[in-house]
């Protein structure tokens, strides 16, 4: 069973794929499996905004309820 991958983690593997991509010296397959490989850490990357955003909203309402 593999652990879920971090934002933090996907971010800066990311943050490394473009910076590869960016240095121009990788090949015309590196770039098809790098590419790859970043769409699916941008969408880790999004569930993690959008789950954290969801956690915080709740919380605010809560807050919000106990606060009335």
């Amino acid at each position: 069973m593999s652990k879920e991958q971090t934002y933090s983690d996907a971010f800066a593997e990311l943050q490394q794929i473009v910076a590869d991509i960016e240095d121009g010296e990788i090949s015309v397959d590196e770039l098809s499996e790098k590419v790859k490989r970043a769409s699916e850490l941008i969408a880790v990357c999004k569930k993690k905004l959008t789950s954290t955003e969801e956690d915080v909203n709740q919380i605010l309402k809560e807050l919000e309820a106990e606060n009335e």
